[in-house]
C-alpha cells in the first residue's frame, strides 16, 4: 500500500485547521498529516495537534519557505498538498492519490473550472487567476486551467527534484512553470472550492503578491525561455536601429551626405545590441537545454532509488 502524506502549510488558521485535519483523515484514513506551522500567533499549532495532526514550525516566514521545508523532512510515496483555510474540499484527495499512483507526477486540483469564480468575492484575484493562466499557458504553449491553486498531489520523484526557490504564495505558479518547462505528466482534476468561513482570514495581499506572481512569471520565462525572451528584444531593438538607419540612408541617397551623425550612430549600436540579444539567447538556450537533460537524469536516479 502507497505511504500517503498530507501536508498542511498554515499561518493563523485556528478557526478551520481542525475541521481540515478531521476531514482529511476521513478521507484518508492511513495517510499521515502534517500542519507545519509559520509563526502563527493564535492556537493553530495546538488545535492541529488535539485533531491528530503532527505539528512542525518552520521559522521561515512565507508559504515558499514552508513547501521547502515540508519537502526536505517528509517521505512518503504520495504527498497530497492542501491550505488550512478549508477552502479546499478533502474528499478529493483519494481521486488524486490515485493518479500519482497511477504514474502521474503532479495533480492539479482546478478550481477555476468549478466554484471558483462564484464563491471566491474578491474580483481582482480572478482577474489575476486568469491573467496569469492565459500568459503562461500561450508562453508554454499548454492548456493549464487553474495554474494558481494550492491544492495538489505530487509524486515522491517530484517533490524530492524540485527545487523550491519561491518564499512566498508565487511558489504554486513556480511549479506549474517548473513542470510544463520538464514535460512532467501533469492531471487536472476539477474541484469544488468554498470561500473562506466568517472569521477566516485571507493572508493574501492582492496588489503586492500580485507582482512577486507577476516578477516570477517573468524570471521563469527568462530562465526557462531564453531564446524567445532574448530574441524578442533582440528584434525589436534591431528592427528599431534599421528603421533609423533606413531614414539616413535616404537623406544620403537624396543629397549625398550625412547630415545625422548621432542618429547614424545610434542606429547602428541598437543594430549591434540587438544581435548581441540574439546571440545571448541562443547561448543560454542551450544551457536551458542542457539543464533539463540534468533534471531528468536526476528524476529517473531519484525514481529508480525510491523503487528499489
Amino acid at each position: 500500500m502507497a505511504e500517503i502524506a498530507v501536508l498542511l502549510p498554515c499561518y493563523n488558521e485556528e478557526v478551520t485547521i481542525g475541521k481540515v485535519v478531521k476531514d482529511f483523515r476521513a478521507s484518508l484514513p492511513d495517510a499521515k498529516i502534517y500542519v507545519y506551522d509559520n509563526n502563527s500567533t493564535d492556537q493553530t499549532a495546538s488545535i492541529a495537534a488535539q485533531a491528530g495532526a503532527i505539528v512542525r514550525k518552520e521559522p521561515r516566514q512565507g508559504k515558499g519557505n514552508v513547501i521547502r521545508a515540508m519537502f526536505e523532512d517528509v517521505d512518503a510515496d504520495v504527498y497530497i498538498m492542501a491550505d488550512g483555510d478549508d477552502t479546499y474540499p478533502a474528499e478529493a484527495a483519494p481521486a488524486m492519490a490515485n493518479k500519482i499512483i497511477e504514474g502521474y507526477d503532479m495533480v492539479i486540483g482546478d478550481r477555476l473550472s468549478s466554484t471558483y469564480f462564484e464563491e471566491n468575492k474578491r474580483p481582482f484575484h480572478n482577474a489575476g487567476n486568469k491573467l496569469v493562466r492565459n500568459s503562461i499557458n500561450f508562453l508554454f504553449g499548454a492548456h493549464v486551467n487553474d495554474i494558481m491553486t494550492g491544492y495538489r498531489a505530487f509524486s515522491f520523484t517530484f517533490v524530492k527534484t524540485y527545487p523550491v526557490l519561491s518564499r512566498g504564495f508565487e511558489v504554486e505558479t513556480e511549479m506549474t512553470i517548473h513542470s510544463l518547462n520538464n514535460n512532467l505528466k501533469l492531471y487536472e482534476m476539477p474541484v469544488k472550492y468554498r470561500d473562506r468561513p466568517d472569521g477566516s482570514v485571507s493572508k493574501l495581499d492582492t496588489v503586492g503578491d500580485g507582482m512577486k506572481v507577476i516578477s516570477t512569471i517573468f524570471t521563469m520565462i527568462r530562465e526557462y525561455k531564453p531564446l524567445p525572451f532574448f530574441g524578442s528584444l533582440g528584434l525589436i531593438s534591431s528592427l528599431v536601429g534599421l528603421g533609423f538607419l533606413i531614414s539616413v540612408m535616404i537623406d544620403f541617397w537624396r543629397t549625398g551626405m550625412v547630415a545625422r551623425f548621432p542618429t547614424l550612430i545610434g542606429s547602428v549600436m541598437l543594430i549591434v545590441a540587438g544581435l548581441l540579444f540574439i546571440v545571448t539567447g541562443i547561448i543560454l538556450d542551450v544551457i536551458a537545454k542542457r539543464d533539463r537533460k540534468t533534471y531528468v537524469t536526476g528524476a529517473n536516479i531519484f525514481s529508480y532509488w525510491h523503487r528499489h
